[in-house]
């Protein structure tokens, strides 16, 4: 039997960052990922664009090819209806809450990394602390403790961004000589006409009661642009490829297919770190972990999982680092029945709840001709207005009305079926429709609140035998005031424009997340950002990790990810999740040093007691 010395759970961004910074020094790891690495028997190879083009349906998750032992929950599993409950839920996450959690993820090689956005903002510091705002929870470390890796990750995932733009325009206390690894992405076309009409005017927020002026703000991107000769004091950056393979021609050139692959390798994703694993590291596809093995004394020592055709076996290890998504986390440890003296494994689920809206502009868009959004709008992210109202970010939505009514199809079905257009009258007709399409996409905060939580279900079982995830979820007050206040902006924004507003939460079914608010009727979509389900905090008795993202009641027990974030921000979290990770794996790099440090054998002689004990081989804090 092989021993490591560190097993990590899930291969995605945060795993796979992780198991290759320990692999680096020489650290045995032992990978186990749910979802398939590649091809298995007989099946032919394919790469992800062609999986996701003969997929039945044509979802994000359908470029890796899901299979039902690493089921992937998708947006189509849910339905809205009328009524109360307005929504029904299927397929692998099941719910049961007053609204709809309406996010999936994906279980497969890179997990939800492979169809990300890319786009990588930070926090900004005062989203470390939103309790002096009167809600969420405070992080147990600082935007200062955490700066640092924010530039390793910076430097990991190839960030593309304008220090200065950043600085002046979002806040974020960058050093006067800081570059990003890249130059931004120019501005979208889309991006041009709503700085023109935009920049320098001020739009009222009816909840804060004040009024913002905006400013259209480039968003950092995980994607390969143009590298800044001064970036790492002169040295430059040489962008990574394919497989993380460094390669000066991998670049961004506008395919629109960054949902779900870039043919050119341009974005960042789990494969490219994989793809410089040291020989030490070890991937084992289709492995779904059910349990995480612990001593007598509570000691993480191993992991019990199983292959596709239900098969059971063992890993040991003196690290367990749990890195399989904010969901699966919370499940492994509620099936392990661990760490939660706080009763907080698997409460605090947050998102970002996002409220579209869309249009046309007089004018041509020129939608689908680079990633969905390469700038927004940043003014109302921070301040005091965050205490009356959930704060936001809004991102312009480049690839036309795709995320709010479907892809292109939708609009040639509208003329034909609905206006009864036929031949050279709708190619006109929906030709000018796309040309002039824009969304805004308000993306909110949801501050922390132990009542949106993951459990398991009390009977459903998945295809080996194991609970599924049963979600409890809804939006609180804050939130919704959030999305009120985002409604009010969209209307004077489109005045502004002098754009028309196609905006209409209807039909039922298409809009689960639907609800009234203030005499008027929202819709959200999911983001993807699922965070908060092994909070992190100061104290046991609150929290399920530490500041390292130790689990509190199991020596040698990690759970890293954007489950230990006790915020979600406004920024999309992949960037803070990497960072969090990377300042995790320093931890336990220390830990391992200190149990290959040989024992002291020598006369007992007294110490000084100190909050880091250092272990002698074989004890891992």
């Amino acid at each position: 039997m092989t021993r490591y010395d560190v097993i990590v759970v899930g291969a995605g961004v945060a795993g796979s960052l992780v198991a290759h910074r320990l692999g680096w020094n020489g650290r045995r790891v032992l990978v186990l990922e749910a979802g398939a690495a590649g091809p298995g028997g007989d099946e032919p190879a394919t790469d992800p664009l062609s999986t996701y083009l003969t997929a039945a349906a044509r979802l994000p998750g359908s470029s890796s090819g899901p299979h039902p032992a690493a089921a992937s929950p998708q947006v189509t599993d849910l339905t809205g209806m009328d009524g109360r409950p307005g929504f029904r839920a299927a397929g692998h996450v099941l719910q049961d809450g007053p609204l709809p959690y309406a996010s999936g993820y994906v279980r497969a090689n890179g997990g939800t990394g492979n169809v990300w956005t890319g786009l990588a903002p930070r926090m900004l510091p005062e989203d470390f602390d939103t309790e002096r705002f009167g809600y969420g929870r405070r992080w147990p470390l600082t935007y200062d403790e955490l700066e640092p890796h924010y530039r390793a990750a910076e430097e990991e995932f190839g960030v593309a961004a304008d220090a200065d733009d950043q600085r002046v325009h979002v806040g974020l206390p960058f050093p006067e000589d800081y570059v990003f690894p890249m130059r931004p992405l120019p501005a979208a076309r889309l991006d041009r006409l709503l700085a023109a009409r935009l920049d320098g005017r001020r739009v009222s927020d009816p909840v804060a009661l004040s009024d913002v002026e905006l400013k259209v703000v480039g968003t950092p991107h995980a994607r390969n642009g143009v590298p800044d000769p001064r970036y790492d004091g002169g040295r430059g950056y040489v962008p990574r490829g394919r497989g993380g393979r460094k390669d000066p021609g991998s670049r961004c050139v506008g395919n629109a297919t960054c949902i779900p692959h870039c043919p050119s390798y341009a974005k960042y994703t789990p494969q490219k770190t994989q793809g410089r694993w040291s020989t030490t590291v070890t991937l084992r596809d289709r492995s779904v972990v059910s349990r995480v093995l612990v001593d007598g004394r509570g000691r993480a020592t191993g992991v019990e999982y199983r292959s596709y055709d239900g098969e059971v076996s063992t890993a040991h290890a003196d690290v367990v680092v749990l890195a399989a998504h904010a969901v699966e986390n919370a499940r492994l440890l509620l099936l392990s029945r661990l760490a939660d003296r706080s009763g907080q494994v698997g409460r605090n689920l947050m998102d970002h709840p996002v409220l579209l809206t869309w249009g046309l502009l007089p004018e041509e868009t020129r939608p689908y001709r680079g990633p969905g959004s390469v700038s927004g709008l940043e003014g109302f992210r921070a301040g005091p207005a965050r205490r009356r109202r959930a704060p936001f970010r809004i991102e312009f939505g480049a690839w036309g009305w795709v995320w709010a009514k479907g892809p292109v199809e939708t609009d040639v079905a509208h003329f034909l079926l609905e206006r009864g257009l036929l031949g050279a009258e709708l190619r006109r007709a929906v030709g000018d429709r796309i040309r002039r399409q824009f969304t805004l996409q308000f993306e909110m905060e949801q501050g922390a609140d132990p009542a949106n939580r993951v459990t398991l279900h009390p009977s459903e079982r998945d295809a080996l035998g194991l609970p599924r995830p049963l979600v409890t979820y809804d939006l609180d007050e804050h939130v919704k005031a959030g999305i009120a206040a985002a409604g009010a902006v969209s209307d004077q924004i489109f005045a502004l424009l002098g754009a028309e507003d196609h905006t209409d939460y209807a039909p039922p079914a298409a809009w689960p997340g639907r609800f009234e608010h203030g005499g008027r009727t929202y819709g959200y979509r999911g983001a993807g950002h699922a965070a908060g389900t092994h909070i992190m905090g100061d104290s046991p008795a609150t929290s399920v990790v530490d500041a390292w993202q130790r689990c509190w009641d199991h020596p040698g027990l990690y759970a890293v990810g954007c489950g230990s974030m006790p915020s979600v921000a406004t920024s999309n979290p992949t960037l803070t999740m990497a960072a969090l990770a990377l300042r995790s794996t320093e931890r336990i790099e220390a830990d391992l040093t200190a149990r290959d440090r040989p024992a002291h054998v020598g006369p007992s002689r007294p110490t000084l007691a100190t909050s880091e004990t250092t272990p002698t081989r074989g004890a891992l804090t």
